[in-house]
């Protein structure tokens, strides 16, 4: 799956995926949000595989939404974008096997609020955590606005979604998002030692363990939705379509 952006190879269990795309600092593309549902449904269908891993590149997890990709400069359309994103944040609170993440320094937007739903993170020294919606004209997704004040607390959960502070990865633990911090050039190996130590318990009562310790998913499902709806709704608003001329014209350096 490399073309799309996304690697993914399954090992002793581990169905391994990883964003591949790092010359642009894995920016996911309209082309990556399917691969990584591909990814994960393939795993999820596999009898064989126990638990997800996702890594990045090094120094870079995920830059978040590529924007110009997103509104169509990829030779797509908003709405191919969007609804490639919608498959994708739909489907990470259905997954039924463990997912683990190694995070090696930039993981912005999606690439913090996807961490929500790992049951297991690990980030190296330099990394750092941003979720700039509210700059782009936005609001969280992927559930983030009711798992992060859940994980978080509402203080710093409102911190990191509303007013878009950079968190660092030793802050991110004392948080609870992540597990553990770990020397740069570690966290790969840490993840997929983690991720081998859970794919030879006993299946099924590590699934019946996840599903008790994630409780019921109906509430997530609908803040989803919800999310979903006011996102659809700020594409076309005023402060978004400001906030994304203003990056594209930096970016073109007009």
């Amino acid at each position: 799956m490399s073309a799309s952006g996304i690697e993914a190879r399954s090992e002793a269990g581990v169905n391994v995926i990883r964003l591949a795309r790092p010359e642009k600092k894995n920016a996911l593309s309209t082309a990556m949000y399917r691969g990584l549902s591909e990814a994960f449904e393939a795993g999820e269908r596999d009898p064989g595989t126990r638990v997800h891993v996702l890594l990045g590149s090094p120094g870079a997890f995920s830059a978040g939404n590529d924007i110009a990709d997103f509104l169509g400069d990829g030779g797509g359309s908003v709405g191919d974008g969007l609804n490639s994103v919608l498959r994708f944040v739909r489907l990470l609170p259905m997954l039924r096997k463990a997912v683990v993440a190694g995070v090696d320094g930039l993981a912005v937007g999606i690439g913090t609020t996807v961490l929500f739903h790992c049951d297991l993170v690990y980030a190296s020294r330099r990394s750092i955590f941003a979720t700039p919606f509210v700059d782009l004209g936005l609001v969280p997704e992927a559930g983030s606005s009711l798992l992060a004040p859940q994980r978080l607390g509402y203080a710093r959960a409102f911190e990191l979604l509303a007013l878009g502070e950079t968190f660092s990865a030793e802050r991110m633990e004392a948080a609870g998002l992540v597990n553990a911090v770990v020397d740069d050039g570690y966290v790969e190996s840490t993840a997929l030692a983690a991720a081998q130590r859970l794919a030879v318990k006993p299946a099924a009562a590590l699934a019946l363990s996840r599903s008790l310790i994630r409780g019921d998913a109906t509430l997530l499902g609908e803040r989803i939705e919800a999310e979903v709806r006011i996102f659809k709704e700020r594409l076309s608003s005023p402060e978004a379509q400001a906030a994304f001329n203003a990056f594209l014209t930096k970016r073109s350096g007009n």
